[in-house]
């Protein structure tokens, strides 16, 4: 007891400082634009500044990373929530690509693999993020898309290279080699000591400036045609999955081995859709559906709620241990029943968000020590059925018995951590913005004369049912994905826009951010900064062979107290520590009682944020 008063006396002290946080907090009155690089944002505050809203501002965004290449590219995807002021209704956007033609498991066993391959033509899905931002700004925004790409346009013309960009052009070097139209992008200086370029240096994307421009001009024809605003965007649309720019990206991909087709790319579309939600403590907290790993954070805030986190102390022993446990369930059940709902079998999502099965999973768990064999639950009878696949959750059970604790070399925690970019948006009008995109990440293989780097995400599929029988690959399906942005509303008005960017961490880092201002009172830049916890008690979504759960292993902030490393190790932990324990989480705060907003951005990394 005198422990945890310790902790909260210690938080009420930082918070009443306002001083505690090493960045500041970001305040607007008009409008807010955060993301991954700091010319990003400039890009998202130049459309506000020409009158655009929080759609148009953050298409600008996403445009502009991508461009950048942080941790992303243009032939990745986009997963996005929207709030529609004018509606009062939260829409999420599905811009995740599919398998192509040919992509089945027996096609990968065939080449003696149990996954997809984490790189080259093979891991790629059909390119989302051309189409999901076409989607959002035709639908929602305001502007042309002429417009918005401009500053992207800008960029791609030629922009000084920040070093981390740089440096990963570099460590990536010979897989690049493998890959002739990636090798003239990246590296322009073959045959020197460095053959990637300097930070700083003025970085140039002749063709994916061309295709950019392809798409604007097939826009701009059709304005000259009569068409409309919207009209005129999806021509644009066309011309990327339909004509030219996809003809020259699938003979790209198959010449170096991909499996793309123009059938693949001409009947993908973008999905627009109703948004899973959850009530914690009067909040309504918005997330993807299963096609992503969103919902596991409304499961774990759907059990957590019938606890007291508050008197357990802000990262005591209690917390952490029950933080860990209840994510260890959601996992498990993320790892087991999440896949794309439009590609059958059907998920058993009511089941799984039932506050009656959240109960039943919170008598599961194991207050003492670490349950190193925590599993999936059955879900199927709180929604009124019997679940199919009972024989395959005895041998995932089974196979859990016989699970190693083994250590975390470098190799897995790059895939735990392998990054993506976040994006955040709101304006005075009440449209909010969050989007997690992702994919085509560096070393990326570019497909043809169309600089856009391909999608790494088909290595998120399965080939084998008893690992999750929603996601095994097949023609067609998207795969399950960690990319997960976040929208609360409380009182019928936004609360909270979160998102971070970090595979398999991500909604273990915002469950414990939304924790650190919903039960610890935390402003919005005090909780980004906050130490977070991380399980590694999951089958890995990214990388290679093995992608075995880590039971009992933590990562925890150096800060943390003697006495807690204890108590954690006597509860069978294994205890790993650093000085940042999550990914750049950004976030806007709506402040009603002001009518301002409050920006948070990360204190580590290049996300950057702008507000007026």
């Amino acid at each position: 007891m005198k422990r945890s008063l310790l902790f909260l006396l210690v938080l009420v002290a930082w918070s009443a400082m306002g001083q505690g946080t090493q960045k500041p907090p970001l305040h607007g009155k008009h409008w807010m634009a955060i993301t991954g690089k700091p010319l990003a944002a400039t890009a998202g505050s130049m459309i506000f500044q020409k009158g655009g809203n929080a759609v148009d501002a953050s298409c600008a965004m996403l445009a502009a990373t991508c461009t950048m290449w942080d941790v992303l590219s243009w032939g990745g995807e986009t997963q996005a929530l929207i709030y529609n002021p004018k509606t009062g209704k939260v829409i999420g956007i599905n811009a995740m690509g599919i398998a192509p033609t040919g992509a089945t498991p027996e096609f990968f066993k065939g080449k003696g693999m149990n996954y997809p391959p984490e790189y080259g033509p093979l891991a790629a899905t059909t390119p989302g993020t051309p189409g999901g931002l076409c989607t959002m700004l035709a639908e929602y925004g305001t502007m042309s898309l002429k417009d918005v790409l401009a500053p992207a346009m800008q960029l791609a013309e030629g922009y000084p290279i920040e070093a981390q960009t740089a440096n990963s052009m570099e460590r990536g070097k010979d897989r690049i080699k493998q890959w002739p139209y990636s090798k003239a992008v990246f590296l322009p200086h073959l045959g020197q000591e460095r053959e990637a370029p300097e930070a700083g240096e003025i970085f140039r994307q002749a063709d994916l400036l061309e295709t950019l421009r392809k798409m604007v001009e097939a826009e701009q024809q059709a304005l000259k045609k009569g068409k409309s605003r919207k009209e005129a965007i999806y021509a644009a649309y066309d011309r990327f999955y339909k004509g030219d720019i996809a003809k020259e990206f699938v003979r790209g991909c198959q010449e170096q081995g991909g499996l793309i087709t123009m059938e693949d790319l001409a009947k993908w579309k973008v999905l627009q859709e109703e948004p899973l939600k959850v009530n914690y403590k009067g909040i309504d907290v918005y997330k993807l559906s299963q096609w992503t790993q969103g919902p596991m954070m409304l499961q774990a805030l759907n059990i957590l709620e019938n606890i007291d986190l508050k008197s357990m102390g802000f990262n005591s022993a209690k917390y952490i241990h029950t933080l860990y446990q209840v994510m260890n369930l959601t996992f498990a059940d993320r790892d087991f029943y999440y896949g794309d709902p439009y590609v059958g079998p059907a998920e058993p999502m009511q089941g799984l968000l039932s506050k009656e099965y959240a109960k039943e999973r919170l008598k599961s768990i194991n207050w003492q020590k670490n349950d190193a064999q925590a599993g999936p639950g059955d879900p199927y009878p709180f929604e009124g059925k019997t679940n199919p696949y009972l024989d395959y959750l005895k041998q995932w059970k089974q196979a859990s018995l016989h699970t190693p604790v083994s250590p975390l070399d470098e190799n897995y925690l790059n895939q735990v951590w392998l990054g993506t970019t976040s994006v955040e948006a709101a304006d005075k009008e009440g449209w909010v913005v969050s989007i997690t995109p992702s994919g085509g990440w560096l070393p990326s293989c570019i497909a043809g004369r169309t600089g856009v780097g391909m999608s790494q995400r088909m290595q998120s599929f399965v080939t084998d049912p008893k690992l999750n029988p929603f996601n095994v690959v097949e023609p067609g399906k998207r795969p399950r994905v960690t990319l997960t942005p976040t929208l609360a509303l409380k009182d019928g008005k936004p609360f909270v826009s979160f998102a971070v960017q970090g595979g398999d961490t991500q909604d273990q880092n915002l469950l414990q951010f939304f924790l650190n201002m919903v039960e610890f009172n935390m402003t919005v830049q005090e909780a980004v900064e906050a130490p977070n916890i991380n399980t590694y008690q999951f089958y890995l979504s990214l990388g290679g062979e093995d992608r075995k759960p880590k039971p009992g292993n933590i990562l925890l902030h150096e800060s943390t107290p003697p006495y807690v490393r204890k108590e954690l190790t006597q509860m069978g932990y294994h205890l790993s520590f650093d000085d940042r324990t999550s990914g750049p989480i950004n976030a806007i705060f709506f402040d009603w009682k002001h009518n301002s907003f409050w920006g948070g951005s990360s204190n580590h990394g290049e996300d950057y944020g702008i507000g007026w």
